[in-house]
């Protein structure tokens, strides 16, 4: 992972009318290898309503086409022994492509880590220079008050 370093630039990487601004340090579009790429669109076709409707939806084409449209005479009369055999591969297959599509959000979630991270850092140093220079601040008003009484003193007097 790149080092992330605070400039004052920085300080205008968030858009408030967008929700959606990358942090920095967290790399996307580009900056993605080719696997990297693969595996964030397996994870949001895989992991969505439209994967679900279509396979189900292919599950029912293909019963509806066996058993009633062939008569039970198709290419996988019931009890649909080779949907079968295409359903335990698809299963030996999900456990791998979990794992990737994991390992992606686990990646994404450091990224993301490191630079929430390195930004509340940077925020805490800002902070604690503007505590200074507001402790600096009261000292000076402090001063000043100070002063000013010191002048009305001798006004009185």
């Amino acid at each position: 992972m790149a080092d992330i370093s605070w400039t004052d630039d920085d300080e205008h990487w968030f858009d408030p009318n967008n929700p959606w601004t990358p942090l920095p340090g967290v790399r996307t579009g580009g900056e993605l290898s080719r696997g990297e790429k693969a595996a964030d669109s397996v994870r949001n076709r895989m992991g969505s309503w439209g994967f679900v409707i279509t396979f189900l939806g292919f599950m029912g084409v293909w019963a509806v086409i066996n058993s009633l449209w062939l008569r039970n005479h198709g290419f996988d009369p019931y009890p649909y022994i080779l949907l079968n055999l295409f359903l335990s591969m698809l299963a030996g297959l999900q456990g791998a492509i979990l794992l990737i599509a994991a390992k992606r959000a686990d990646a994404i979630a450091a990224e993301q880590a490191l630079s929430h991270l390195t930004i509340s850092k940077n925020s805490s140093e800002i902070i604690r220079e503007v505590r200074h220079e507001m402790h600096e601040l009261r000292k000076l008003a402090h001063d000043i008050h100070r002063l000013v009484d010191k002048e009305k003193e001798k006004n009185n007097e």
